[in-house]
């Protein structure tokens, strides 16, 4: 099990496939500012919630440079029914080997009714233009993530520019 990434850490190289099978990479956005977010299943309530609001608020983070990812075990089928069902705007990929959700160290050991198992820890990460991660919200609350994102992406954006 990896460890946790912090801030400062180089954000781990990937690649995967999207909703259309296709390889994407983590060095595909170099330059950009990137929202990494894991979430643990397509169309469950939090997760829908989660996907909804970063894509209503997709134009705002492209107009600041930013990309967004989510990150699941779901296949790129799932993702394809997901993106469809809820008119989803950012980039999906699927990770059912957990490789990289044991990179980023978000495949933990979870509990629930007395049962012990391994499952993805709704985590976010912003990382900068360089491949830098540049700040972690960890067991995320789905209720104004997004605008929590937004605003530290923003104001990190306008430090570089401003």
């Amino acid at each position: 099990m990896a460890e946790r990434l912090t801030v400062g850490d180089k954000a781990p190289e990937f690649c995967l496939p999207d909703a259309k099978n296709n390889k994407v990479c983590l060095k595909d956005f170099k330059g950009k500012w990137i929202v990494l977010y894991f979430y643990p299943k397509d169309n469950t309530t939090g997760c829908t919630r989660e996907a909804v609001d970063f894509s209503e608020h997709f134009g705002k983070f492209k107009k600041i440079g930013a990309v967004v990812i989510g990150i699941s075990p779901d296949s790129p089928t799932s993702h394809t029914n997901f993106i469809h069902k809820h008119n989803l705007k950012i980039i999906l990929l699927s990770d059912a080997e957990h490789t990289v959700l044991r990179e980023y160290g978000v495949w933990q050991k979870k509990k629930m009714y007395g049962r012990e198992y391994y499952g993805v820890v709704r985590t976010t990460f912003v990382i900068d233009p360089k491949g830098e991660v540049k700040k972690v919200w960890e067991k995320v609350k789905v209720t104004g993530h997004v605008d929590a994102v937004k605003d530290f992406v923003g104001a990190s954006c306008e430090r570089k520019t401003g």
